[in-house]
């Protein structure tokens, strides 16, 4: 029988950054600034769901450019895996934008796919989405990824 391995929290070693974490940065970006523009412009062929579509994503983009910077990953890509692996990551810094982005998995529930639902927002809640974004990358770029250089 083998002795166990015992080691304390201190004796962890700093997770190293995962390649391409600058790629997620400047995509979340994108994904923001086309959303931004095509709201903005009233663009008919921008939908709601299409908007809303750019919105997560650019969302998802910052929050895994700042997972990866830091070495974690989330469970799995929903709003909610994803909160929790900011949460559990850089405690603190979802409080204010927590619910806002909890809310965004309610218009798609799309990962079992036998009982999958899609139901797009209204075009009056894109303004606060793309505030939420903001915050988002906001958080990331300013207070996670700046604080950690």
């Amino acid at each position: 029988m083998e002795a166990p391995i015992n080691f304390a929290l201190s004796d962890l070693k700093p997770a190293q950054p995962i390649t391409g974490w600058q790629d997620f940065l400047a995509d979340g970006s994108g994904y923001l600034n086309t959303a931004v523009g095509a709201h903005n412009k009233r663009r008919e062929e921008f939908t709601p769901q299409i908007l809303y579509n750019l919105i997560a994503m650019a969302i998802e983009k910052f929050v895994m450019a700042a997972l990866m910077r830091y070495g974690a990953m989330p469970y799995n890509h929903t709003m909610r895996d994803l909160v929790e692996a900011m949460e559990e990551t850089f405690p603190g810094s979802m409080t204010e934008l927590r619910d806002g982005l909890l809310m965004l998995d309610s218009y798609q529930e799309i990962c079992d796919l036998e009982g999958f639902t899609i139901a797009p927002p209204g075009m009056e809640k894109i303004p606060a989405m793309l505030d939420l974004a903001m915050g988002v990358k906001e958080l990331v770029s300013e207070r996670i990824i700046t604080d950690g250089n």
